[in-house]
């Protein structure tokens, strides 16, 4: 069976900051609706399941952020994920700048969660702690090819 990843859904708690972040970062809004109804609690597994939610692209057009920011039932804060976590552990994106990029998620405060590190002679790559917690690679390759 043929299988393709969709997309990555997350879910925030202020969606218009988020959507910044990743937006000021350089992707793109692909499309933004609010849903709720019978179809969402199914689907989702919620009952009275209400959300505003964003699909956002990375601009090679192969990758995919689905966030979602809870009008019902309430969104439960959680502390933000450790990198040694069982579960969902970061959304990584390769950049051409990685000192742009840094500079980019400081002007939304988000800073590297330790420093900058060089993986072999490959890449030079970080984890920022995004919005809501969000954890983030951010990656830009060596050896341009």
């Amino acid at each position: 069976m043929p299988i393709k990843l969709e997309n990555v859904g997350i879910a925030v708690r202020d969606l218009e900051a988020t959507i910044v972040f990743f937006t000021d970062l350089g992707l793109t809004v692909l499309g933004r609706d609010t849903v709720s109804g019978e179809w969402t609690d199914t689907a989702v597994g919620l009952d009275g399941n209400h959300a505003n939610i964003a699909m956002l692209q990375t601009p090679d057009g192969n990758g995919r952020l689905e966030l979602f920011e809870y009008i019902h039932p309430d969104a439960i804060e959680t502390e933000p994920t450790r990198p040694n976590e069982i579960g969902m552990h970061r959304v990584a994106f390769s950049v051409d700048d990685l000192d742009e990029a840094l500079e980019i998620a400081a002007s939304h405060g988000c800073h590297p969660l330790r420093g900058v590190a060089t993986y072999g002679d490959v890449y030079k790559l970080t984890y920022v702690r995004g919005p809501s917690g969000i954890i983030v690679m951010l990656a830009e390759e060596l050896k341009k090819s």
